[in-house]
């Protein structure tokens, strides 16, 4: 179980680490192996994590019911020549239901005697098993745990050194000042360069007072910053209520699972209802769920269809998602 919050390397490391065994299996250092990797993000509903993993060993395209069944099979019987398969589970939390039956599944079949099955599961949340998994479920998952921490703003700065690839494109005071804001805010190497990016195109497009140096400088930066950490909008963001917050959460995590950029109130409420429980909090009701919901549409944070419309109404964001997860985890 690997976690840690957003932008700390999680899934990147995973990727790079199987390249390396891939190679390895290439030349016949290690048995050859099938990765597989499926995204709790990208499922329309959590039993679809066993179309895709059948789908991605076989090719066989079944039903939910069927699917689960097919590798039930294939991971308690013994075969000839059985390849081992290792299965990267991302955004593991968005796998959640009531009997946990899906996690179950995935963390039981590699005890199986034949399975020849490693499963590696992704998070951002350290506790994850002890918050909501039952203790049949959370027994399956092993000792086997990674914890990635926030960035420090030296390895902030040697992120960006590495990705300028030796190009002096910032002057030092200036690329220290975005790595320590970030590593003070949320260790996200991923903010830090898109304000580097930022930066660049100010000081590119800037046409008074360009750097003397013609180097990204401290000026550049500070504008970047502002516009990230000044927005009206992020400041809504971080002003709102807890439930505020988490219904922003769950609306991005619904429409990450649609692959759109609208769903139905009723969608959104079912992600909202996990991501309480995963933060310990009580689930709220429909209506204060509309509460909330209405209470963001006045802000103009969300764009609402009519409220006639109730559970039915159609939800939009009316911020980018990438400020909404800037503002809550610099919160």
């Amino acid at each position: 179980y690997i976690s840690g919050v957003p932008g700390t390397g999680k899934t990147a490391t995973v990727h790079e680490v199987m390249r390396c065994l891939q190679n390895a299996a290439d030349m016949d250092a290690i048995p050859p192996f099938c990765f597989v990797e499926v995204n709790g993000m990208k499922m329309t509903d959590p039993h679809q994590a066993y179309v895709q993993v059948l789908q991605k060993l076989t090719g066989q395209r079944a039903t939910a019911n069927h699917a689960a069944a097919l590798l039930e099979k294939r991971f308690s019987s013994a075969a000839p020549r059985k390849e081992t398969t290792v299965l990267l589970v991302d955004e593991l939390d968005l796998l959640w239901t009531r009997k946990q039956n899906v996690m179950y599944n995935l963390f039981d079949w590699p005890t199986r005697r034949h399975a020849r099955l490693v499963v590696l599961t992704i998070a951002n949340t350290m506790d994850l098993p002890e918050r909501i998994m039952i203790n049949r479920v959370a027994s399956r998952l092993g000792l086997t745990r990674m914890s990635f921490q926030p960035y420090s703003f030296k390895q902030l700065q040697q992120i960006i050194t590495s990705r300028l690839n030796k190009v002096k494109a910032f002057e030092e005071d200036a690329l220290q000042l975005v790595s320590r804001k970030v590593a003070a805010l949320s260790g996200d190497a991923r903010r830090c360069l898109d304000i580097c990016r930022r930066a660049t195109e100010i000081c590119e497009h800037s046409a008074a007072d360009p750097s003397a140096s013609g180097l990204v400088g401290m000026g550049h930066v500070m504008e970047a910053l502002e516009e990230m950490f000044s927005s009206s909008y992020i400041t809504a963001i971080r002003c709102a209520s807890t439930q505020e917050q988490l219904f922003l959460r769950a609306v991005i995590a619904e429409f990450r699972r649609q692959g759109l950029e609208e769903a139905t109130f009723q969608q959104v409420f079912v992600q909202h209802q996990a991501l309480c429980r995963v933060e310990g909090l009580q689930p709220v009701s429909v209506s204060e769920g509309l509460g909330v919901c209405q209470r963001l549409g006045a802000c103009r944070l969300l764009l609402l269809e009519s409220s006639l419309l109730g559970v039915l109404q159609r939800v939009r964001l009316n911020v980018s998602q990438d400020d909404v997860l800037y503002a809550l985890k610099a919160d």
